[in-house]
């Protein structure tokens, strides 16, 4: 057993420093392909990683109502980032599959966005509590869809494991279930939301509310922040994958791993054609559009538990 788990902790320090390697050229691309669609040249891919080693060798300022708050919220959105990314498969298998479950799955999923909201409330400014409204607001409507899609993965497979879930669980019987299809449709249409990425950037809103919960932050703590944001754009969309696509489930770990970046790279251009392509959101639209698409998630659960 000691074995067996030394061996998934492996793969979960694997996933994690892929993860911390990958996610800010997956930003650069985001930035550089942006700039491309609306004709202007653009940041180099690398300029990301130059950010973020900028923003670490700044000051340290603090100027929120709780510093000790703002630290812990800033510790809290990288760790319970990288703690979803050491669970969910990247091209081998899923990592500590015997010790975690769907339901730890959904705790650090919605962690994610809670140390967010910690953070603008932390900091006191009336932007960042503006933001951490909306925040809150967005989260209570769209985090359950992807909880349910998580619940129906599980129904479909009878099983809690990750290993199980995260294995293309939605497909993984004969056919092509409805309940699949339903979500796989929700989850694209949702996951623009998940990453916080036009038009669904409503908490930091650069234009209106500057950067809302993040107002106040600066130096490291900003860092942490921004290099959050860019692992959860890559975290989420090896989730999406580990759900819905089959392609390089079993492969062996070179050519998995090949499967999983050359998917994860498609869903990123995705992300970046949509926001490239469409203005924000207000915030009452977007609570409408995810209302509509819980609903619709509710109804793949019942179809789901009735094994359609």
């Amino acid at each position: 057993m000691s074995e067996g788990l030394l061996s998934a902790a492996g793969y979960g320090l694997a996933n994690i420093v892929l993860a911390l390697a990958v996610a800010p050229l997956c930003e650069g691309i985001v930035r550089k392909v942006t700039a491309r669609v609306q004709s202007r040249k653009g940041p180099p891919v690398w300029q990301p990683y130059y950010d973020l080693l900028k923003l670490l060798g700044k000051e340290d300022i603090e100027v929120g109502e709780s510093p000790s708050m703002q630290r812990f919220a800033a510790y809290l959105s990288l760790g319970a980032t990288l703690t979803l990314a050491a669970l969910i498969p990247m091209g081998g298998r899923v990592p500590l599959d015997g010790w975690a479950d769907a339901i730890l799955l959904v705790y650090l999923l919605t962690l994610c966005g809670v140390s967010t909201l910690l953070a603008g409330l932390a900091a006191g400014s009336p932007y960042s509590l503006i933001g951490s409204s909306r925040g809150m607001m967005t989260m209570l409507t769209l985090e359950p869809i992807l909880a349910v899609a998580v619940i129906v993965g599980a129904i479909e497979v009878r099983s809690l494991r990750l290993d199980a879930i995260l294995s293309a669980s939605l497909f993984a019987g004969p056919g092509w279930p409805l309940a699949g299809l339903v979500m796989l449709g929700v989850m694209v249409l949702a996951l623009q939301a998940f990453v916080e990425r036009v038009p669904f950037d409503i908490g930091e809103a650069e234009t209106e509310i500057m950067e809302g919960a993040l107002v106040e932050y600066s130096g490291p703590k900003l860092a942490l922040f921004k290099y959050a944001r860019m692992v959860r754009l890559f975290v989420y969309c090896a989730l999406f994958v580990g759900l819905f696509s089959p392609l390089g489930q079993g492969w062996i770990y070179p050519l998995g791993l090949v499967a999983f970046l050359a998917q994860t790279l498609v869903l990123v251009l995705l992300v970046t054609l949509v926001g490239a392509t469409h203005a924000r959101y207000r915030i009452d639209q977007a609570i409408r559009y995810f209302a509509v698409l819980l609903a619709v998630s509710v109804g793949a659960l019942l179809l789901a538990a009735v094994g359609m």
